[in-house]
């Protein structure tokens, strides 16, 4: 025992896959009580510093584990994610637990069902622990709330996570459960498993049901959040796939993403853009992730570099955005104004501007800004691009870039995400270096529509080349 009292903890337990964890409960050697136990430890030990979980379930998930470690002694059907820890982001329904949504408006509701995602992984075996941190209704591209307050990145508790799903990340990244679920709208996936140092995978639009749907449903998705890409496969095998009451969903996908990330890459032909031609990115960022996009050519695919001329669709993305906010909650705004994220206001305050004839005029620029990126695609299997413009930056601020407002404050150092957003194409992370600083930057990875197996099997090979997941954040290697 350490003189501070506590035992250290088991990182060892605490870092292990999900798909060794499955494993390892399976064949006996792991506990579901002793994985879920740690888990519940680690979240005691970080979340003060990071607050990464809005609500721990310790109690429910500890009465899973005992029920999941009996199905094992007693030899029955154990589904692929048997005993192993998930976390739920608190924008996600979650049957008898508290969903905030990181609003005042919601800081008391309490669901009656399970959202599709949560019930997929209960019925696989997982085990929910808690509910991680969002700023108010997903939103922005940080995370804090007036509830909550602020989330912090494990790689320098000073920076932020990022966001929307930024407990999410923050989590995973720690050891805290190696699975999370995780809802993009415009990166909200992707920028903070960029900051935090994990893979986040964006799936194709529809693939994952995305129910109780969003204010900005055209653009939202579900998705996993992992240190492994490995673990994306099998977690996104449980929860993907048609469901009645999302229109969006798409018919099961006849390819099996547990094979795929084991598939070579070999004569792939990938495409590597440094700005998509309009975007302005730190040199660090940009040195690393060049480096990184080569990676793909020593694992036997070809990467040639393109200098696209893409025109910034953030007018299109702003509108939709303001179209579905202001018409969901505009009604009742001044209600709320002093009980809303200040940011949040400002924001909506817009969308009285937008009439329908903006929104409607968004839709068909969109349609025809598919019709740009496309073609890329009739050549490419993949198209590359930093995630991000910059590394995690300081808590407390939107942006640390000095530009004009385009109206959402975050899109100038996002303008990586959003645009595949507006296509639906399936889009991942991955860790790709670390700056002099030591903070985690992100190399994105996007594929045709609905190829989400190939996104895997390209990650896949780049983490095989260039591998990140036994690195752990400063928050958990200066623990006594």
């Amino acid at each position: 025992m350490h003189p501070n009292g506590k035992y250290p903890m088991d990182t060892d337990l605490l870092f292990m896959s999900a798909t060794d964890l499955a494993e390892a409960i399976r064949n006996g050697r792991v506990s579901p009580v002793e994985a879920v136990d740690a888990v519940l430890e680690g979240i005691d030990r970080l979340n003060p510093s990071l607050n990464a979980f809005c609500t721990v379930t310790g109690e429910y998930a500890r009465e899973m584990a005992r029920k999941a470690e009996a199905a094992v002694m007693n030899g029955e059907p154990l589904g692929p994610l048997h005993g192993v820890p998930v976390s739920i982001k608190d924008i996600v329904i979650t049957n008898g637990v508290r969903t905030t949504r990181g609003s005042k408006r919601y800081e008391w509701y309490v669901p009656d069902e399970d959202a599709p995602v949560v019930k997929r992984l209960k019925n696989a075996g997982a085990i929910m622990v808690g509910k991680t941190t969002t700023p108010e209704l997903g939103w922005k591209a940080t995370t804090d709330s007036l509830i909550f307050g602020i989330t912090r990145n494990p790689w320098n508790t000073d920076r932020t996570p990022g966001g929307s799903s930024g407990g999410a990340a923050a989590a995973v990244a720690s050891g805290l459960g190696p699975l999370a679920v995780g809802t993009d709208g415009g990166g909200s996936i992707r920028i903070p498993a960029s900051f935090c140092g994990i893979y986040g995978l964006k799936p194709s639009f529809g693939r994952v049901p995305y129910y109780p749907p969003s204010a900005v449903e055209p653009l939202s998705h579900a998705g996993p959040m992992t240190r492994t890409v490995r673990d994306a496969a099998l977690m996104l095998s449980a929860i993907a796939g048609p469901f009645e009451k999302d229109r969006n969903t798409l018919p099961a996908d006849t390819n099996d993403y547990n094979a795929a990330v084991d598939e070579n890459i070999n004569g792939l032909k990938i495409a590597w853009s440094p700005d998509l031609g309009y975007a302005t990115v730190d040199p660090e960022v940009a040195d690393l992730t060049a480096q990184a996009a080569q990676v793909f050519e020593t694992c036997g695919a070809h990467v040639q570099t393109m200098q696209l001329d893409l025109e910034d669709p953030i007018g299109i993305f702003t509108n939709l955005w303001l179209g579905g906010l202001w018409t969901a909650l505009g009604p009742d705004l001044e209600e709320w104004k002093d009980r809303t994220d200040p940011g949040l206001v400002a924001f909506m305050m817009q969308g009285e501007q937008i009439d329908m004839t903006d929104y409607v005029d968004a839709t068909f620029r969109r349609t025809h800004y598919w019709h740009t990126i496309q073609p890329i695609f009739e050549t490419y299997d993949i198209l590359l691009t930093p995630t991000l413009a910059v590394p995690a930056f300081e808590t407390g601020i939107e942006t640390p870039l000095d530009t004009p407002d385009t109206g959402v404050p975050w899109t100038d150092w996002t303008p990586f995400t959003y645009p595949f957003n507006l296509t639906g194409q399936p889009a991942a992370t991955v860790p790709c270096g670390w700056t002099a600083d030591g903070l985690p930057v992100g190399l994105q990875i996007i594929g045709r529509r609905y190829d989400d197996a190939t996104v895997l099997r390209a990650s896949a090979a780049f983490e095989g080349g260039r591998p990140w997941q036994d690195r752990k954040p400063p928050i958990v290697e200066n623990l006594p």
